[in-house]
């Protein structure tokens, strides 16, 4: 087992500090340029004083400088504001259908893959028909007859003949139909939003049993 010696960290934390240091003292801003300026006022040659234009300059210079930093402030400030703002704005999709844009699940041969599929309607009877990458159903699990929402399923992997398909992507759709006779479709990857959670400035939703960036939600509706 490999031991850091402690020496060679405090060592490392010193020198880092004294870097963080020396770049915060290489940036001069705006109370630096004043004293400067009235240190060079205060010495200047009383035979040969510093013209007026010069002094007009460096006063306008400093006045930008001022002016850019408050300018600097109030953009971060909006920046902090805009972005608190969007992520409550995540609120309003509470209720509505988050799409994660795949309907595809991994497989290793000899365990099990499991997922969840929501069914926005209740349902009367279906099946849930997984498919390899050419279209080909290789599994075929029963959806029964229950009430609307999301539902966790199993694939061992076997089809109806007892075959084991082997490792890979494959596809999950599922085919139902409602109390009143209509044929309906789901897949899974599309699922109602059922809160917002906010974690170290991440968004995150929860779909199903589980909750996901925000970045990963390719369409709400």
């Amino acid at each position: 087992m490999a031991i850091t010696p402690t020496g060679g960290n405090a060592a490392t934390a010193a020198t880092t500090a004294a870097t963080a240091a020396a770049k915060s003292n290489s940036a001069l801003g705006k109370d630096d340029f004043m004293k400067l300026l009235l240190v060079e006022l205060q010495y200047q040659d009383p035979t040969a004083p510093m013209d007026n234009e010069k002094i007009l300059t460096q006063t306008s210079q400093l006045a930008g400088l001022e002016s850019a930093d408050k300018t600097n402030k109030a953009l971060t400030d909006l920046a902090a504001s805009l972005g608190s703002a969007n992520q409550f704005s995540t609120i309003a999709a509470i209720g509505k259908t988050a799409d994660l844009g795949s309907d595809a699940i991994s497989f290793d041969k000899g365990t099990a893959s499991t997922f969840e599929v929501y069914f926005p309607n209740d349902i009367k009877s279906g099946s849930v028909d997984i498919t390899d990458s050419s279209g080909h159903t290789v599994g075929t699990l029963d959806v029964g007859t229950n009430k609307a929402g999301v539902y966790k399923f199993t694939w061992d992997g076997k089809s109806s003949t007892g075959t084991t398909s082997d490792s890979g992507i494959y596809h999950v759709n599922a085919s139902y139909s409602d109390p009143s006779g209509n044929a309906l479709t789901t897949r899974l990857g599309a699922y109602p939003i059922q809160s917002v959670k906010f974690d170290q400035g991440n968004t995150l939703v929860k779909v199903g049993s589980n909750y996901v960036p925000l970045a990963n939600v390719k369409e709400v509706y």
